[in-house]
């Protein structure tokens, strides 16, 4: 008989499976595990990006601690932590301690206090500024005080300390950053002691000294200042220079605000009214004062008083007008008049007239002459030249050899001086009907012609005199004087004296004024050309002499039969 084979456990799993109740079951197990898995894969592949991007941010956390810790150890800086109280305790302090010798350790083991590093002179002002600062409840606060490093050094600090509150624990500490301001204290201390220095030589100087804001205010001023201007301190303060001036000097301070605002630097002479109402003449020296950025933060001057100065340039000036001549001379056909006016109390312009012995039936010359510069050096000049001239003209010669002679004489004194003079030498010959001039270097002198209404300007070459030794001079002749005709001679401090705004007087405006006035006297025209000068140049120190010749022909000359008005 046959027997039935044993079924295998494969045979056995099989059959379960074919069992359709239990295929459901193990089909809808396996789907659970597989959805499971899936959902372990996706968590794995999120944590492990978590943990990759944690790996990475801590990678660079700890960077950045190594490189703010090798900050901290190469920086002047160091930092501490310290529990605050009526026992403050150390919990931390920056390795960089070792900048005065001592380490983080010696701090936490109790070996050195903080409080132990702290100058014995200013021990008891710290621990005072600190516990004012608890009772205020300040919560930021600064100290500057020295401390001793291990070998024994002084070294001053700066403290910055905050008040923080730990979160965790609530617990009150103190923490900052001390750092090491001894350069800076030491630079500071040599900057009070030449800044204590420059005071006392201001407070102890003779001239005066003031201080001014932008907007020219006073700010300080010296004792010397005080004396000069017969006010105290304190009632200076908060005025400015116009407070103190002349009306002259407030105008053209004035109109000059914005350019001596800006100015680095100046010299210039003023005004000064005292309290007592005494005119000071003054020399000023001015400065500005920037940031470093180059704005202006103020401005400041010393005040030289000029009195016994002017006193001596006054009597100069006296010697040297009498030099020039008086009055109008009284010369038969002619009105004559002349006037010199210096910028300074001496100036450099010159003028004279003269009568030469030879000529016949008294030809009668002017000359006009500036110099380079004004002041004493331009003054002493105009006399030796002024005299040499009158010396040479009394010497027979003609204009030409008078002033090739005068020339020769400037150069050998004038030598490497850079200096010179331009001379107008007119001789009017009436009897010869005609005028004879020689130009060196100067301005032509001007002829207006009433009838015609026209100028003619009398030019002619010439180098100025004192230039070049050898220089040859030429005479310049124009035939026909006629009565009502005016010439006049001057200097260019006529012509370029400008106003407030920098425009010249300019000789159009002067040939104006002669043509406007030419049927008055000499003295009337020249008196007309000098008022408006002074209008033109109102608010403005003239920066140039100024002089100006002006003769009127009041009679015909001697003209031959025939000859014509225009002959030259």
């Amino acid at each position: 008989m046959g027997l039935n084979p044993r079924p295998t456990h494969r045979e056995g799993f099989m059959n379960h499976i074919d069992d359709p109740v239990t295929g459901r079951r193990l089909r809808a197990q396996l789907d659970d595990l597989q959805a499971r898995l899936r959902d372990l894969e996706a968590r794995y592949a999120a944590r492990s990006r978590e943990l990759e991007t944690e790996c990475r941010e801590r990678c660079r956390t700890s960077d950045a601690l190594h490189l703010a810790q090798v900050i901290i150890d190469h920086s002047p800086a160091i930092l501490f932590r310290r529990i605050a109280g009526e026992t403050p305790r150390l919990v931390y302090v920056s390795p960089n301690i070792a900048m005065i010798g001592y380490t983080d350790e010696d701090f936490y083991q109790g070996r050195v206090r903080f409080e132990d590093v702290v100058h014995p002179d200013d021990h008891a002002r710290v621990g005072r500024e600190i516990l004012d600062y608890a009772a205020r409840r300040v919560e930021e606060y600064t100290q500057v005080y020295r401390i001793l490093t291990r070998d024994g050094r002084v070294r001053w600090v700066e403290d910055r300390t905050s008040v923080v509150v730990d979160p965790r624990d609530g617990r009150r500490y103190n923490q900052g950053i001390v750092m090491d301001i001894t350069r800076r204290k030491r630079a500071e201390d040599a900057l009070r002691k030449s800044e204590e220095k420059h005071r006392r030589i201001v407070e102890t100087a003779g001239e005066g000294f003031v201080l001014m804001d932008e907007n020219l205010r006073i700010v300080d001023v010296n004792a010397a200042y005080c004396r000069l201007a017969g006010y105290g301190r304190d009632e200076l303060l908060g005025r400015t220079p116009l407070d103190t001036t002349t009306d002259d000097d407030r105008h053209f301070l004035l109109a000059h605000h914005e350019e001596l605002r800006h100015r680095d630097e100046g010299r210039f002479e003023g005004t000064l009214v005292a309290k007592d109402g005494r005119r000071i003449p003054i020399l000023i020296h001015g400065s500005t004062l920037r940031d470093d950025q180059g704005q202006v933060i103020g401005n400041m001057a010393f005040i030289t008083d000029m009195t016994e100065h002017k006193k001596a340039l006054a009597l100069a000036a006296e010697v040297q007008k009498s030099l020039l001549p008086q009055s109008g001379p009284q010369v038969q056909g002619l009105d004559v008049a002349g006037r010199n006016v210096s910028c300074d109390e001496i100036g450099g312009d010159y003028f004279d007239f003269i009568w030469r012995r030879e000529a016949p039936q008294g030809a009668f010359s002017v000359a006009v002459g500036d110099i380079t510069g004004h002041g004493v050096d331009a003054a002493l000049l105009m006399s030796g030249a002024r005299a040499f001239l009158r010396m040479r003209a009394s010497q027979p010669g003609t204009a030409a050899e008078i002033i090739g002679a005068m020339n020769r004489h400037l150069a050998a004194d004038v030598l490497d001086t850079g200096k010179f003079m331009t001379l107008f030498y007119l001789t009017i010959d009436l009897a010869a009907d005609r005028l004879e001039w020689v130009r060196a270097g100067h301005d032509p002198a001007l002829l207006y012609d009433p009838p015609s209404d026209r100028f003619v300007e009398l030019r002619g070459q010439g180098l100025p005199l004192g230039i070049e030794e050898a220089t040859a001079f030429h005479v310049n002749r124009r035939a026909g004087l006629f009565k009502g005709q005016v010439i006049a001679v001057g200097t260019d401090g006529i012509w370029e004296a400008r106003n407030t705004e920098g425009r010249m007087f300019g000789k159009a405006r002067f040939q104006s004024l002669i043509r406007r006035h030419h049927a008055g006297s000499a003295e009337e025209i020249l008196g007309a050309v000098f008022q408006e000068l002074s209008r033109h140049t109102r608010g403005v120190r003239t920066e140039d002499d100024i002089t100006l010749v002006v003769v009127k022909i009041t009679r015909d000359g001697d003209q031959p039969a025939g000859a014509a008005r225009t002959s030259g």
